[in-house]
């Protein structure tokens, strides 16, 4: 996945407000993966995924239908703070597993 900025933690927080709240995890981690499939085929193939672009974070939320919070929404808010959790732990893992050998 290609480094985030904030547009993409908004972008992906608008798609996880329109989820249900218990699907809003999985969700997460299904953009992440998405992102990542797509960075790795920009990567490797040269070319942008067909549904989910150029890897980064924003180009797999947009794929998606995404809510429009109100300004200071709490539910957005949660969302943000669920998004930002989920990428530092992926982060963290990616950290972990390129110090890993055979």
């Amino acid at each position: 996945m290609r480094p985030v900025t904030l547009t993409d933690l908004a972008a992906a927080a608008r798609v996880l407000l329109a989820q249900p709240e218990a699907q809003r995890a999985a969700a997460m981690a299904a953009l992440i993966a998405r992102a990542e499939a797509a960075d790795r085929l920009r990567r490797d193939g040269g070319r942008l995924h067909p549904a989910y672009g150029n890897g980064t974070l924003l180009a797999a939320a947009l794929a998606h239908p995404g809510a429009n919070p109100p300004p200071g929404d709490r539910d957005y808010l949660a969302c943000l703070a669920l998004a930002a959790e989920a990428l530092v732990r992926h982060g963290a893992a990616r950290v972990a597993g390129a110090g890993k050998t055979g």
